[in-house]
């Protein structure tokens, strides 16, 4: 059974607040960690924050851009690098899926999805599912005599 008066914190938890200036034997006597002399050593400076008033810089300018929140973000890999992998024998060289990239370790993980660019040349006649490719790596995959099937992302959970 815990009692109110037995309770405490963790042994290095919590650390006294540091008394600067009071003497030498603190450690932090005589100037206070300030060093010696210049505009930062004085009281009542702050270096590019406040503007005696004035509107500051950073709130004068208008803010720009927005992100969306609720955005896909897509692994991206490109053909060269699936041609590569078909060639070392680290990937089938009939159909390629997602999971199988992952497997293959030539993509770390899936995200939102896995997005084909046509960086680098196709050779093999391959299917291939992913979530997107551009309409280049389509046409290579194509003129390759594969396939490249997109399907819609998986619905969020």
């Amino acid at each position: 059974m815990v009692k109110l008066n037995e309770l405490h914190d963790n042994p290095g938890a919590t650390k006294p607040r540091k008394r600067v200036g009071r003497g030498p034997g603190s450690g932090t006597g005589k100037m206070g960690g300030r060093g010696i002399k210049g505009q930062k050593s004085r009281s009542g400076v702050a270096i590019g924050g406040y503007e005696g008033g004035q509107m500051p810089l950073y709130q004068r300018l208008p803010k720009r851009g927005f992100n969306k929140p609720n955005r896909k973000k897509f692994a991206v890999v490109n053909l060269g690098l699936i041609q590569k992998f078909i060639d070392e024998k680290k990937l089938d060289g009939k159909v390629i899926t997602e999971d199988s990239l992952v497997a293959s370790g030539l993509i770390r993980r899936k995200l939102d999805g896995i997005r084909v660019l046509a960086k680098g040349e196709i050779t093999t006649k391959v299917s291939i599912e992913v979530t997107g490719a551009s309409a280049g790596a389509v046409a290579a995959v194509e003129k390759a005599g594969g396939k490249l099937t997109v399907k819609a992302p998986a619905a969020a959970e």
